[in-house]
């Protein structure tokens, strides 16, 4: 099954746009209430296997999960070393070696070509790495792409 890696910052709760955010609920946490809790469901029904890729680590089980009405999900741990040089994302290295081959979606503010480059000359199997808005935040559009392209997945029915 296609894994579907999860950033917070800045792809589940929106920074650096247009102030006042969008207020879904209330929360001790004073970032929560910027999450659209609806897009638990529309990111369940991706059917991929989610997997939080942030540096919320298991945070995001213990606030987000239940906030957007998501079962704990696998948590990426960073290794603890130096950024890579150059232009490539430090999580993409990490990224890959977790999917080990298996298909892949990489739902990120930070991703850019380097990223996208380094991920199609060393992982073997399919990979979407979509970069969201910051400033808005996961987005309609940004949830069509990936319906679209897992669809067009092998085994998915529709490819």
């Amino acid at each position: 099954m296609t894994l579907l890696f999860l950033d917070v910052d800045g792809t589940l709760i929106p920074f650096g746009g247009p102030a006042p955010y969008p207020v879904h609920g209330t929360s001790p946490h004073p970032l929560l209430p910027r999450v659209d809790p609806a897009l638990g469901p529309r990111l369940a029904a991706l059917g991929c296997t989610a997997v939080w890729a942030t540096t919320w680590l298991d945070e995001a089980n213990t606030l987000l999960a239940p906030w957007l009405g998501l079962p704990p999900l696998p948590v990426v741990e960073w290794p603890d070393e130096e950024p890579p040089a150059g232009r490539r994302h430090w999580k993409t290295r990490p990224l890959v070696a977790w999917a080990d081959g298996r298909p892949f979606v990489w739902l990120d503010d930070e991703i850019t070509d380097a990223d996208r480059v380094w991920v199609a000359a060393r992982h073997p199997g399919p990979a979407l790495l979509h970069r969201v808005d910051h400033r808005r935040g996961l987005t309609d559009a940004d949830l069509a792409a990936v319906e679209a392209w897992v669809s067009g997945m092998p085994g998915s029915g529709g490819g």
